[in-house]
């Protein structure tokens, strides 16, 4: 089963306190026995290469024997490094191609994309899903301002495994559901609450509902 709930991570630096606050969040995702946070997507553009390895391997280490999957952004030879469960690669990164013909089928390789005929692209490369974005505007990423809509998510959703990504919150995740998204991925929503423990469980609650 595709992960539903992806969960980026939102502290800006990369230590043991924020690997706990991840893992406090997983914890009470699942506290109501569902899947809860299905993957952890290691979102760190501004940290070395050597930190979100060693990071990621923490997370990896502290996750296994869940159901949670481990998703490194952008970079596949850092997931590779670090025994990651999949590659998340954005519309500047390695091909997606490329990175299929370079791993075991098993890794996760999520991609991508603002249109539909993206999705119809990374579907026949290899990728597993599609992160069709930003449906709505996005605090996380503030410079994409080109805004998709419900309806170029739906039409994605025809094409691909998609998991709809931007501005979602836990009011909307109905919304990308009923559009045809598998699932949806977070950050702002979680990590900009009061409580984020609390808020991820909801969104897990909402998710794995359908």
């Amino acid at each position: 089963m595709l992960p539903r709930f992806h969960l980026l991570t939102g502290p800006p630096t990369l230590d043991a306190t924020s690997l706990e606050r991840v893992l406090d969040v997983l914890r009470a995702a699942a506290a109501g026995g569902g899947p809860g946070v299905d993957a952890v997507q290691v979102r760190a553009k501004r940290a070395a290469d050597r930190e979100v390895v060693d990071w990621t391997r923490a997370l990896v280490a502290a996750t296994r024997g869940t159901t949670t999957r481990v998703i490194v952004n952008d970079r596949l030879d850092l997931a590779l490094a670090a025994g990651a469960d999949g590659v998340h690669l954005g519309r500047e990164d390695l091909a997606v191609a490329d990175a299929r013909a370079l791993v075991d089928p098993g890794l996760l390789i999520g991609a991508t994309c603002r249109r539909p005929e993206h999705a119809v692209e990374a579907r026949r490369d290899g990728a597993d899903y599609v992160g069709v974005g930003p449906v709505h505007a996005s605090r996380t990423k503030p410079e994409l301002t080109c805004v998709i809509g419900q309806g170029v998510l739906a039409a994605a959703a025809r094409e691909a495994w998609t998991i709809a990504i931007g501005g979602i919150t836990a009011a909307r995740v109905p919304d990308a559901l009923a559009a045809g998204a598998h699932g949806v991925a977070v950050a702002s929503a979680v990590w900009d609450d009061a409580d984020p423990p609390r808020r991820a469980q909801e969104i897990a609650e909402l998710v794995h509902a359908r």
